[in-house]
Protein backbone atom coordinates (compact mmCIF):
# COMPACT_ATOMS: atom_id res chain seq x y z
CA UNK A 1 0.00 0.00 0.00
CA UNK A 2 1.70 3.06 -1.08
CA UNK A 3 -0.09 6.62 -1.62
CA UNK A 4 1.03 8.88 -4.21
CA UNK A 5 -1.89 11.95 -4.17
CA UNK A 6 -4.40 11.52 -6.49
CA UNK A 7 -5.36 13.51 -9.49
CA UNK A 8 -8.22 15.37 -7.20
CA UNK A 9 -5.60 16.33 -4.44
CA UNK A 10 -1.72 18.19 -4.66
CA UNK A 11 0.03 16.25 -2.32
CA UNK A 12 3.40 17.23 -2.04
CA UNK A 13 7.04 15.17 -1.88
CA UNK A 14 7.22 15.58 1.66
CA UNK A 15 3.30 14.83 2.07
CA UNK A 16 3.65 11.42 0.16
CA UNK A 17 6.66 10.90 2.39
CA UNK A 18 4.94 11.22 5.58
CA UNK A 19 1.59 9.04 4.54
CA UNK A 20 3.98 6.30 3.33
CA UNK A 21 6.16 6.20 6.71
CA UNK A 22 3.09 6.05 9.26
CA UNK A 23 1.65 3.26 6.99
CA UNK A 24 5.02 1.35 6.16
CA UNK A 25 5.49 1.94 10.58
CA UNK A 26 1.83 1.27 11.05
CA UNK A 27 1.43 4.54 13.42
CA UNK A 28 -0.76 6.81 13.47
CA UNK A 29 -0.68 10.02 11.34
CA UNK A 30 -1.06 12.89 13.13
CA UNK A 31 -2.01 15.74 10.90
CA UNK A 32 -1.30 19.47 11.76
CA UNK A 33 -2.29 22.54 9.80
CA UNK A 34 -3.66 25.65 9.41
CA UNK A 35 -7.63 24.94 8.89
CA UNK A 36 -8.83 24.65 5.53
CA UNK A 37 -5.33 23.21 4.02
CA UNK A 38 -6.78 20.10 3.54
CA UNK A 39 -5.96 17.62 6.57
CA UNK A 40 -9.72 15.97 6.17
CA UNK A 41 -9.50 15.98 2.51
CA UNK A 42 -6.04 13.89 2.89
CA UNK A 43 -7.79 11.11 4.29
CA UNK A 44 -10.27 10.81 1.78
CA UNK A 45 -7.69 10.70 -0.72
CA UNK A 46 -5.46 8.62 1.00
CA UNK A 47 -8.87 6.00 0.85
CA UNK A 48 -9.69 6.61 -2.57
CA UNK A 49 -5.96 6.11 -3.58
CA UNK A 50 -5.52 2.77 -1.70
CA UNK A 51 -9.25 1.70 -2.48
CA UNK A 52 -9.82 1.52 0.86
CA UNK A 53 -13.00 2.17 2.86
CA UNK A 54 -12.70 5.34 5.13
CA UNK A 55 -14.55 5.51 8.33
CA UNK A 56 -15.32 9.26 9.83
CA UNK A 57 -14.71 10.14 13.74
CA UNK A 58 -15.72 13.27 13.58
CA UNK A 59 -14.61 14.81 17.03
CA UNK A 60 -16.18 17.17 19.21
CA UNK A 61 -15.90 19.15 22.62
CA UNK A 62 -18.17 16.72 24.55
CA UNK A 63 -16.54 13.07 22.78
CA UNK A 64 -15.61 10.85 24.97
CA UNK A 65 -12.86 8.04 23.95
CA UNK A 66 -15.14 5.15 25.17
CA UNK A 67 -17.91 6.51 22.43
CA UNK A 68 -15.14 5.04 19.80
CA UNK A 69 -15.21 2.25 21.25
CA UNK A 70 -18.66 1.35 22.17
CA UNK A 71 -21.71 2.36 23.86
CA UNK A 72 -24.02 0.49 26.38
CA UNK A 73 -27.51 1.70 25.35
CA UNK A 74 -29.17 0.97 29.63
CA UNK A 75 -31.61 3.23 29.49
CA UNK A 76 -32.95 1.35 26.46
CA UNK A 77 -32.57 -2.04 27.94
CA UNK A 78 -34.90 -1.14 31.18
CA UNK A 79 -37.36 0.45 28.95
CA UNK A 80 -37.66 -2.77 27.38
CA UNK A 81 -37.85 -4.60 30.19
CA UNK A 82 -40.49 -2.47 31.62
CA UNK A 83 -42.14 -3.67 28.50
CA UNK A 84 -41.33 -7.03 28.74
CA UNK A 85 -39.70 -7.16 25.32
CA UNK A 86 -37.61 -10.74 25.33
CA UNK A 87 -34.52 -9.31 23.56
CA UNK A 88 -33.28 -7.70 26.84
CA UNK A 89 -32.28 -11.28 27.83
CA UNK A 90 -29.27 -10.77 25.17
CA UNK A 91 -27.28 -7.68 26.14
CA UNK A 92 -25.59 -7.59 22.73
CA UNK A 93 -28.79 -5.71 21.08
CA UNK A 94 -27.63 -2.50 23.57
CA UNK A 95 -24.46 -2.48 22.79
CA UNK A 96 -23.63 0.01 19.56
CA UNK A 97 -20.47 -0.09 18.02
CA UNK A 98 -18.14 2.68 18.21
CA UNK A 99 -15.47 3.78 14.93
CA UNK A 100 -12.96 2.21 16.56
CA UNK A 101 -15.04 -1.34 16.51
CA UNK A 102 -15.87 -0.76 13.01
CA UNK A 103 -12.53 0.13 11.88
CA UNK A 104 -11.31 -3.51 13.52
CA UNK A 105 -13.81 -5.61 12.40
CA UNK A 106 -13.71 -4.15 8.87
CA UNK A 107 -13.51 -7.06 6.26
CA UNK A 108 -10.90 -4.76 4.57
CA UNK A 109 -8.23 -2.93 5.89
CA UNK A 110 -10.04 0.70 6.36
CA UNK A 111 -8.81 3.98 6.40
CA UNK A 112 -9.49 5.62 9.77
CA UNK A 113 -10.09 9.51 10.07
CA UNK A 114 -10.00 11.03 13.48
CA UNK A 115 -11.02 14.19 12.73
CA UNK A 116 -9.96 17.18 15.28
CA UNK A 117 -8.99 15.56 17.92
CA UNK A 118 -8.01 18.78 19.86
CA UNK A 119 -11.51 19.66 19.93
CA UNK A 120 -12.19 17.00 22.87
CA UNK A 121 -11.03 16.73 26.68
CA UNK A 122 -7.40 17.01 27.47
CA UNK A 123 -7.35 13.35 28.50
CA UNK A 124 -9.58 12.16 25.15
CA UNK A 125 -6.00 11.17 23.49
CA UNK A 126 -4.55 9.37 26.70
CA UNK A 127 -7.58 7.34 26.84
CA UNK A 128 -7.07 5.86 23.61
CA UNK A 129 -3.50 4.69 24.02
CA UNK A 130 -3.83 1.30 24.83
CA UNK A 131 -6.52 0.89 22.06
CA UNK A 132 -3.78 2.23 19.55
CA UNK A 133 -0.82 0.47 20.97
CA UNK A 134 -2.67 -2.76 20.74
CA UNK A 135 -5.69 -2.94 18.48
CA UNK A 136 -7.74 -4.63 20.87
CA UNK A 137 -10.48 -3.67 23.69
CA UNK A 138 -12.57 -5.21 25.85
CA UNK A 139 -16.38 -5.00 25.70
CA UNK A 140 -16.89 -5.27 29.72
CA UNK A 141 -21.17 -5.89 29.54
CA UNK A 142 -20.71 -8.84 26.92
CA UNK A 143 -16.79 -10.48 28.16
CA UNK A 144 -15.74 -10.49 25.12
CA UNK A 145 -12.39 -9.13 23.37
CA UNK A 146 -12.68 -7.24 20.09
CA UNK A 147 -9.37 -7.27 18.46
CA UNK A 148 -8.29 -5.56 14.95
CA UNK A 149 -8.44 -8.27 12.12
CA UNK A 150 -5.71 -5.97 10.33
CA UNK A 151 -5.01 -2.50 11.65
CA UNK A 152 -6.04 0.50 10.07
CA UNK A 153 -4.54 3.04 8.38
CA UNK A 154 -4.90 5.65 10.96
CA UNK A 155 -5.18 8.89 10.08
CA UNK A 156 -5.40 12.14 13.35
CA UNK A 157 -5.92 15.89 12.71
CA UNK A 158 -5.42 18.39 14.35
CA UNK A 159 -5.90 22.40 14.25
CA UNK A 160 -3.53 22.81 16.96
CA UNK A 161 -6.18 24.19 19.77
CA UNK A 162 -4.42 22.66 22.04
CA UNK A 163 -1.24 20.48 23.23
CA UNK A 164 -1.27 16.73 23.06
CA UNK A 165 -0.06 14.58 25.57
CA UNK A 166 3.59 13.71 25.50
CA UNK A 167 2.64 10.07 26.14
CA UNK A 168 0.18 10.29 22.65
CA UNK A 169 2.32 11.95 20.25
CA UNK A 170 5.29 9.51 20.90
CA UNK A 171 2.69 6.39 19.42
CA UNK A 172 2.21 9.15 15.88
CA UNK A 173 4.16 9.61 13.03
CA UNK A 174 3.83 13.70 13.08
CA UNK A 175 3.40 15.83 9.78
CA UNK A 176 2.52 19.51 9.67
CA UNK A 177 1.18 20.79 6.29
CA UNK A 178 2.80 24.04 5.63
CA UNK A 179 0.50 25.99 3.99
CA UNK A 180 1.16 25.78 0.07
CA UNK A 181 3.59 28.51 -2.18
CA UNK A 182 2.33 29.85 -4.80
CA UNK A 183 3.62 27.11 -7.48
CA UNK A 184 1.74 24.51 -5.39
CA UNK A 185 -1.44 26.77 -5.15
CA UNK A 186 -1.25 26.83 -8.62
CA UNK A 187 -1.61 23.15 -9.28
CA UNK A 188 -4.40 22.95 -6.72
CA UNK A 189 -6.42 25.95 -8.52
CA UNK A 190 -5.61 23.87 -11.88
CA UNK A 191 -7.00 21.05 -10.12
CA UNK A 192 -10.43 22.32 -9.11
CA UNK A 193 -10.56 24.60 -12.13
CA UNK A 194 -8.70 23.19 -15.03
CA UNK A 195 -10.74 25.49 -17.37
CA UNK A 196 -9.83 28.98 -15.68
CA UNK A 197 -7.54 31.59 -17.85
CA UNK A 198 -3.83 31.79 -16.25
CA UNK A 199 -4.05 35.66 -16.39
CA UNK A 200 -6.88 35.64 -13.90
CA UNK A 201 -5.29 33.00 -11.85
CA UNK A 202 -2.10 34.30 -11.47
CA UNK A 203 -3.60 37.93 -10.61
CA UNK A 204 -6.14 35.82 -8.45
CA UNK A 205 -3.10 34.29 -6.46
CA UNK A 206 -1.57 37.78 -5.95
CA UNK A 207 -4.42 39.39 -4.51
CA UNK A 208 -5.44 36.00 -2.21
CA UNK A 209 -1.11 36.37 -0.89
CA UNK A 210 -1.23 40.19 -0.57
CA UNK A 211 -4.68 39.67 1.24
CA UNK A 212 -2.53 37.18 3.98
CA UNK A 213 0.26 38.88 4.11
CA UNK A 214 -1.66 41.99 5.45
CA UNK A 215 -0.15 42.44 9.61
CA UNK A 216 -2.90 41.91 12.23
CA UNK A 217 -5.19 39.44 10.44
CA UNK A 218 -6.91 37.56 12.91
CA UNK A 219 -7.96 34.62 10.36
CA UNK A 220 -5.62 34.16 7.40
CA UNK A 221 -7.47 33.01 4.44
CA UNK A 222 -7.15 29.91 3.95
CA UNK A 223 -6.84 27.14 0.89
CA UNK A 224 -10.70 26.23 0.59
CA UNK A 225 -11.74 29.93 1.47
CA UNK A 226 -9.26 30.63 -2.23
CA UNK A 227 -11.47 28.07 -3.80
CA UNK A 228 -14.45 29.89 -2.84
CA UNK A 229 -13.34 32.84 -4.24
CA UNK A 230 -12.60 31.84 -7.57
CA UNK A 231 -15.85 30.03 -7.84
CA UNK A 232 -17.28 33.36 -7.26
CA UNK A 233 -15.16 35.28 -9.82
CA UNK A 234 -15.49 32.77 -12.48
CA UNK A 235 -19.37 32.56 -12.13
CA UNK A 236 -19.29 36.73 -11.70
CA UNK A 237 -17.44 36.43 -15.08
CA UNK A 238 -14.10 38.68 -13.07
CA UNK A 239 -11.14 40.40 -15.41
CA UNK A 240 -7.44 39.92 -14.34
CA UNK A 241 -8.00 44.12 -14.81
CA UNK A 242 -11.15 44.39 -12.09
CA UNK A 243 -8.92 42.09 -9.68
CA UNK A 244 -5.67 44.75 -10.42
CA UNK A 245 -7.83 47.53 -9.79
CA UNK A 246 -6.03 49.83 -6.86
CA UNK A 247 -8.41 52.06 -6.54
CA UNK A 248 -7.85 53.26 -2.46
CA UNK A 249 -11.65 53.02 -2.00
CA UNK A 250 -11.82 49.36 -3.30
CA UNK A 251 -8.77 48.39 -1.30
CA UNK A 252 -10.89 45.67 0.05
CA UNK A 253 -10.67 42.43 -2.35
CA UNK A 254 -14.14 41.62 -4.72
CA UNK A 255 -16.45 39.46 -3.20
CA UNK A 256 -14.45 39.57 -0.02
CA UNK A 257 -16.84 37.74 2.15
CA UNK A 258 -15.20 34.19 0.60
CA UNK A 259 -11.97 35.38 2.22
CA UNK A 260 -12.76 37.54 5.04
CA UNK A 261 -14.27 35.53 8.13
CA UNK A 262 -15.04 38.46 10.59
CA UNK A 263 -15.81 41.85 11.42
CA UNK A 264 -12.36 42.56 12.72
CA UNK A 265 -10.24 41.60 9.27
CA UNK A 266 -12.99 43.68 7.40
CA UNK A 267 -12.68 46.67 9.62
CA UNK A 268 -8.81 46.36 8.56
CA UNK A 269 -8.90 46.56 5.31
CA UNK A 270 -11.87 49.86 5.63
CA UNK A 271 -8.78 50.85 8.07
CA UNK A 272 -6.45 50.83 5.56
CA UNK A 273 -8.64 51.88 2.59
CA UNK A 274 -9.25 55.13 5.03
CA UNK A 275 -5.24 55.42 5.52
CA UNK A 276 -4.58 55.57 1.77
CA UNK A 277 -7.01 57.76 0.90
CA UNK A 278 -5.51 60.02 3.49
CA UNK A 279 -1.98 59.88 2.17
CA UNK A 280 -2.90 60.30 -1.22
CA UNK A 281 -4.79 63.84 -0.45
Amino acid sequence: MRFTGTENYVATEDLTVAVNAAIRLERPLLVKGEPGTGKTVLAEEIAAALGAPLITWHVKSTTKAQQGLYEYDAVSRLRDSQLGDPRVSDISHYIRRGKLWEAFVAPVRPVLLIDEIDKADIEFPNDLLLELDRMEFHVYETGETIRAVQRPVIIITSNNEKELPDAFLRRCFFHYIRFPDTETMQAIVEVHFPGIKKRLMEEALKLFFEVREVPGLKKKPSTSELLDWLKLLVADEMTPEMLRERDPRKLIPPLHGALLKNEQDVSLFEKLAFMVRREGR
